[in-house]
C-alpha cells in the first residue's frame, strides 16, 4: 500500500512558525510595520541622492551636503534651499550620488528661501523618480519614514508617525520673512544631512522635505501639497517664484466679540507694522487695523494672507476687508512684487 504524500503547504520551510521556545524565523520577525519599512526604503532609496555642495566663500572654498529627492524621470530633484544657499559667493557647485554608486553633475534650477524648496537638475535621463503625495491626506500617529543621508552616510532609513501637523515654520530672506503653512512634525529620527532627504508614508509616496531638527525627537518636514507643488512648478519653469506684497507686518489675533457677530468669523490678521513708501501705506492702512478679508476672502491668520497674495495680484488693484475702530472698510491697493532676499 502506498502512502500518498501530504499536500504542500503554501508555508515554505522558512516561513512555518517556529517549534515553542526556539528562536523565530526572519519571516515571524518581519512584522507588518518591519515589512512597510522594508517595503518603502527599497522602493525609494534609488531616488534619494546625496548631495555635496563646494562653493568659493571670501574666506576660501567651502563644503557642505545634504540629500535630494528625484522627481521626474529626466532629471529633476528637490531639496531643502538652505542646502544649496549659495549667498553671497553666487552659484554653488553640486555633485549627486546614488546607492548604486552612479555619481551625476547638477546645477541649480531655481531656489526658494521662503518655502525652503530648491529645484536641481541633473543631464540624466537614467534617474529613477519617486511619487509625490499629498500631505493634506495625513495623520496623526500615521506611519513616516526618512531616507536621506545623515552624516554622509547614504541611503540611510529612520521611521517614526506624524507626531503632529499644522506647524508653523518661520523663514526669511533678505528683508522679507514668511511662515511656511502645514509644516510635517515627525518622530522619525533626524540629523545634519537629512535636510532636502524625502519623508515618504507607507505606500512609498512622498509627502514632504525634511527640513529642520527640533529637538531631540523632533523632525519637521516642508508639506509636499497644492501650494509646494505649485512652488515647485514655478521654479521648474522661471526658476524663481513670484510673490505680491503690501508691506505690512502683523499676527493673527481673536476678532472681538461683536465683530466677530458680524462678519461670522473670530479671528482676523492685525497690522503691528506698516512699511514706509509701501502700498498699504500709500492706501493709508495704520497699525491696529484688523485684516478680515482680500477680494471677499476670508482672512484669519497669517497663513491666508500669504497665500492670497500670489503671483497674480503683483500690479493689480484689491480690495481689502478693514476693521477699525469697530467698522467694517474697505481699502482698495495694488500689491507689488516682493523683492527677491
Amino acid at each position: 500500500m502506498t502512502i500518498p504524500r501530504p499536500i504542500s503547504s503554501p508555508l515554505d520551510a522558512e516561513s512555518r512558525p517556529s517549534a515553542p521556545g526556539a528562536l523565530p524565523s526572519d519571516a515571524e520577525a518581519l512584522d507588518a510595520y518591519s515589512q512597510v519599512v522594508t517595503h518603502v526604503a527599497e522602493q525609494l532609496a534609488p531616488s534619494v541622492a546625496n548631495l555635496r555642495v563646494s562653493r568659493r566663500t571670501r574666506r576660501g572654498p567651502a563644503a557642505g551636503g545634504g540629500s535630494g529627492v528625484v522627481i521626474t524621470p529626466d532629471g529633476f530633484l528637490l531639496t531643502s534651499a538652505h542646502v544649496i544657499d549659495s549667498r553671497p559667493s553666487g552659484r554653488p557647485n553640486v555633485h549627486a550620488s546614488f546607492t548604486d554608486g552612479s555619481e551625476v553633475e547638477v546645477r541649480v534650477v531655481g531656489s526658494d528661501p521662503l518655502s525652503d524648496l530648491a529645484v536641481l537638475r541633473a543631464d540624466s535621463a537614467r534617474l529613477q523618480p519617486a511619487e509625490l503625495g499629498d500631505a493634506a491626506e495625513l495623520r496623526v500617529g500615521q506611519l513616516v519614514v526618512a531616507i536621506g543621508n545623515p552624516h554622509g552616510f547614504a541611503g540611510s532609513v529612520t521611521a517614526g508617525v506624524v507626531s503632529a501637523l499644522g506647524r508653523s515654520l518661520p523663514t526669511r530672506s533678505g528683508g522679507a520673512a514668511r511662515m511656511i503653512d502645514d509644516v510635517i512634525q515627525t518622530d522619525a529620527a533626524l540629523n545634519p544631512g537629512n535636510s532636502g532627504g524625502a519623508l515618504v508614508d507607507g505606500r512609498g509616496r512622498v509627502v514632504g522635505i525634511n527640513t529642520a531638527v527640533a529637538g531631540i525627537g523632533l523632525g519637521l518636514a516642508v508639506p509636499v501639497n497644492a501650494t509646494t507643488r505649485q512652488i515647485v512648478s514655478a521654479l521648474m519653469r522661471d526658476g524663481r517664484v513670484r510673490r505680491a506684497w503690501i508691506g505690512v507686518a502683523g499676527g493673527a489675533r481673536p476678532l472681538p466679540p461683536r465683530t466677530s457677530a458680524m462678519l461670522g468669523r473670530d479671528r482676523a490678521v492685525e497690522v503691528v507694522e506698516v512699511i514706509g513708501e509701501s502700498p498699504a501705506s500709500r492706501a493709508g492702512l495704520r497699525a491696529e487695523d484688523l485684516i478680515v478679508g482680500v477680494d471677499g476672502a476670508p482672512v484669519r491668520g497669517i497663513d491666508d494672507l500669504q497665500r492670497l497674495l500670489t503671483a497674480e495680484r503683483i500690479d493689480t488693484a484689491c480690495d481689502l476687508e478693514v476693521v477699525r475702530d469697530g467698522e467694517l472698510r474697505h481699502v482698495q491697493l495694488t500689491p507689488r512684487e516682493l523683492p527677491a532676499g
